[in-house]
């Protein structure tokens, strides 16, 4: 039985248990924002320290995501999925627990856990829901926004009543309950695809095609915006009178109104050669948030729930991208990888710069021009990615 073939004859509760991987990939992320003052008082870590901590876990998306299509290749997808979610649980614990190494190295590895998610998901998604990439890939992200969202309102709460140690590693206990439900899969996994014949292989290495680096650009400036806000927006809107309790409410509404945003874009990214308005409709948000924070801090909550539609919908436009303009399972394979690694290097440099910006001039208004200008090249590439003018093609599988 061939793997699409396979897919088609699983059940679709079998299926649908990729989306709740999905609500694993973000909250043990997520919850580090609104507690991150707590973190650096009790380890006596400054704000450019910080900002190194929160991107760790991008760092390691970007070591780990080329090199995890070849371990799916030797060990199939499902059971790759599997021993990800167990890392991610363990890594939870010792993020927490194992003292101030442990709070460095258990952040690597739960990025990296992270990463084979990723990289592999969107695979699945195409090679489950090849009718409906949008439509599966907006339930997706709904399900990642959802998870977070729900870490990033329950971590203050969880903080307040026992510790932040408590509140960023039962995050843990979620990625158990996803291995289990995903185990099933891994009884009876997709064949291992054979060696990848000359009509499958990419006409020209993802790595030099002008579309793969606009797709990739536009990967990472999304994730950059995504991760400049949930690291660093509970620390703007301190800085301007917000309380802590208040800007735990304002992240949970960034990541439920990306819910909102991500299960709308996936009407505009249908047709097959152009996506430009989904591109755009995507970014707009963003920008507009940026300035909104920087121009009328008052606002805050507004431009979270702004910010939030648009990171959702950007998110969602992102990988519909990397579904679509990958023209075999082995292209897109290898496209994830690199918009992830490449992407999310990129995004890497956010909270940190953020961090660091803050730092240097005593507030966050250099920071927000920066990235509100980092949005308006997010919007520049999303158009040129948006349209596929590549003339040659090959068959979709």
């Amino acid at each position: 039985m061939t793997p699409s073939a396979a897919a088609r004859a699983r059940s679709p509760v079998i299926t649908a248990t990729v989306f709740l991987v999905a609500l694993s990939l973000r909250p043990a992320l997520t919850a580090v924002g609104p507690v991150l003052p707590r973190i650096g008082v009790d380890e006596q870590l400054g704000e450019g320290v910080l900002g190194l901590l929160g991107t760790l876990p991008l760092l390691a998306f970007a070591a780990a995501s080329p090199i995890v299509h070849r371990v799916s290749r030797r060990h199939g997808m499902e059971r790759a999925i599997f021993i990800s979610l167990l890392i991610l649980a363990v890594s939870s614990l010792v993020r927490s627990y194992t003292g101030p190494a442990g709070l460095w190295i258990g952040t690597v590895l739960i990025g990296a856990s992270i990463a084979v998610g990723n990289v592999l998901v969107p695979v699945v998604l195409k090679r489950d829901y090849a009718g409906h990439v949008s439509r599966a890939t907006g339930v997706y992200t709904a399900f990642i926004t959802g998870g977070a969202a729900l870490a990033s309102i329950t971590a203050v709460p969880i903080a307040d009543a026992v510790d932040w140690q408590l509140a960023l590693a039962v995050w843990g206990g979620l990625a158990v309950l996803s291995a289990l439900v995903w185990l099933p899969r891994t009884l009876s996994p997709e064949p291992l695809p054979p060696p990848v014949a000359d009509d499958e292989a990419p006409l020209v290495s993802v790595w030099r095609q002008p579309m793969a680096w606009l797709v990739t650009g536009f990967m990472g400036l999304q994730s950059t915006s995504f991760y400049l806000l949930v690291t660093w927006l509970p620390s703007i809107e301190i800085s301007t009178g917000v309380s802590e309790r208040a800007t735990g409410v304002h992240l949970f509404l960034f990541q439920g109104f990306g819910l909102i945003g991500g299960l709308s874009i996936p009407r505009l990214m249908r047709q097959p050669d152009n996506q430009q308005a989904g591109t755009i409709t995507a970014s707009l948000p963003i920008l507009i948030a940026l300035l909104g924070l920087l121009l009328a801090p008052g606002l805050s909550v507004v431009w979270a729930i702004v910010a939030g539609l648009g990171q959702g919908a950007a998110l969602v436009a992102a990988l519909t991208l990397i579904s679509i303009r990958g023209r075999s399972h082995h292209e897109t394979t290898q496209l994830s990888g690199m918009a992830q690694a490449v992407g999310y290097l990129l995004a890497a440099t956010g909270p940190v710069l953020a961090g660091y910006l803050a730092e240097q001039t005593g507030g966050w208004d250099t920071t927000l021009i920066v990235f509100a200008g980092l949005s308006v090249v997010q919007l520049v590439i999303g158009v040129a990615a948006g349209r596929d003018t590549r003339a040659a093609r090959v068959p979709r599988p």
